[in-house]
């Protein structure tokens, strides 16, 4: 039997976990989102990026979903 085949990774808790849910954002989905976002502002912290993405969802009645990540970005920027 392969033994990683029946385990699944355990979910961790790094800040961005807070505003992921399973049905919003995939971890690819944040992953790109963070990289696009980091080239567009290098001066800002992750900590700040997060914060940012977490006052898009809070201004978007608490979700990311249906919205595009060009739109993301775009309303994330202007916070930063």
């Amino acid at each position: 039997e392969n033994f990683l085949q029946k385990t699944s990774a355990p979910f961790s808790t790094n800040s961005y976990d807070a505003f992921i849910s399973p049905n919003a954002l995939n971890l690819s989905s944040f992953t790109k989102l963070m990289k696009k976002l980091q080239e567009i502002h290098p001066e800002a912290s992750r900590d700040k990026i997060v914060d940012a993405l977490l006052e898009v969802r809070k201004n978007n009645k608490g979700i990311l979903s249906g919205l595009s990540i060009s739109s993301i970005v775009e309303r994330t920027s202007i916070i930063l």
